[in-house]
């Protein structure tokens, strides 16, 4: 049986081997081996593409399972929308992972805010001073003066709750324009040109029909912004008083006093005028045109002469200080304390350095207790500051 099953396997073998010669003789064995070729490499490629594919396909479902996992766990934001593709949704649909908040479309456009132009109205507050107005406002402090000169008349402490206030809308003055003013004189008075004045928006002016400038078309009474304006202030301070000449400051009030012919002459080093430290509204400051520093205490807090001197005013002083006591030191050097609540010396009184000569009080235009003391050397302001190590 096997011998006769290898007789049948040699045969077609020599079959097949026949059949190839007979093709090979017809001259097909060639073009039969490229056919054969070309049939073998495109099935090779086919295998390869497969394999490939079912990888891929793999390794892509393992990504969109790990991404869809992520998703899940990771906190989104409301207005955040971001898809995944999701098994559970028909093919090629989107689900979302938030529906967050819908916006629309705005179609028009939103314009920054012009700047301001005109003159508004301030109601001063509670707590108010010059300078947090005008830091409320973005002006210097001189413009809130400026801007009021009936009101304040340059005083900072003239400034009271419940005060009515103009405010500009740009640094500067704003002046009340008279009978007979020339643009030429008001501009160079406040170091500007006619032409500020002229074309600033606010004031409503028309170049075309302004007219001379000598004697412009302005109604007399009509307010005018005069941008980046400015003017020396109106001295509201007493004036400079030594114990030659006090009576030249009769007309400030009753305190004044006669003539003194001598007396103690100050050391030139001072001393700290009262019992606390702390400075209580406004400091030192050409800015607001208040030469002097305003140091906090309770009422009654006892008042020291800062050096040796004679008293050439004690009382009343009718222009905001309240009760005032000045004293001369006799070396070109002058002392001021303002708003007491009570004095106990008089015109003429010596006094040494540390002597008690009154209470710290809130007298005259006084918005609560607090010592108003000034310096001068022969009459010009000096900053206190300077002198202590407070």
């Amino acid at each position: 049986m096997i011998q006769k099953k290898m007789t049948q396997q040699k045969n077609r073998k020599n079959s097949i081997s026949d059949y190839w010669l007979k093709l090979i003789q017809a001259g097909l064995g060639e073009r039969l081996l490229k056919i054969g070729s070309a049939v073998v490499t495109i099935l090779l490629i086919g295998t390869v593409l497969w394999v490939t594919g079912v990888f891929f396909m793999e390794d892509s479902q393992k990504d969109a399972v790990n991404l869809q996992k992520t998703l899940r766990a990771t906190p989104v934001h409301q207005s955040a929308v971001l898809p995944y593709y999701d098994p559970a949704y028909p093919k090629g649909e989107l689900k979302p992972l938030n529906e967050g908040v819908f916006r629309s479309t705005k179609n028009d456009t939103e314009l920054p805010a012009k700047a301001r132009t005109n003159v508004i109205k301030y109601i001063v507050q509670k707590g108010d001073t010059v300078t947090s107005i005008a830091e409320k406002f973005n002006l210097r402090p001189s413009t809130i003066l400026w801007a009021n000169p009936y009101t304040l008349a340059d005083n900072p402490h003239m400034v009271v709750e419940g005060m009515e206030l103009n405010i500009l809308p740009v640094d500067g003055v704003y002046y009340d324009w008279h009978d007979g003013d020339g643009l030429n004189g008001v501009a160079e008075v406040y170091g500007v040109t006619p032409e500020d004045i002229i074309n600033y928006p606010g004031n409503g002016l028309d170049p075309a029909t302004i007219g001379d400038y000598s004697h412009p078309n302005i109604a007399p009474g009509t307010w005018l912004i005069v941008p980046g304006g400015s003017r020396e202030f109106i001295n509201w301070s007493a004036p400079f008083i030594t114990r030659e000449n006090p009576a030249v400051a009769s007309i400030y009030g009753p305190g004044a006093c006669q003539a003194v012919m001598d007396g103690p002459v100050g050391s030139g080093v001072f001393i700290w005028p009262t019992t606390e430290t702390r400075i209580s509204g406004y400091n030192y400051s050409e800015e607001t045109n208040h030469r002097a520093i305003d140091i906090a205490g309770s009422t009654g807090n006892a008042v020291y002469a800062s050096d040796a001197g004679v008293v050439v005013y004690a009382g009343w002083n009718d222009w905001g200080y309240g009760n005032v006591v000045m004293i001369d030191h006799g070396n070109g050097w002058q002392t001021l304390y303002a708003h007491l609540d009570s004095y106990n010396v008089q015109c003429g009184y010596y006094v040494a350095a540390g002597d008690v000569i009154g209470g710290v009080g809130t007298t005259g235009n006084s918005s609560g207790p607090h010592l108003h003391f000034e310096m001068r050397y022969n009459g010009v302001p000096q900053n206190p500051n300077n002198f202590f190590n407070n």
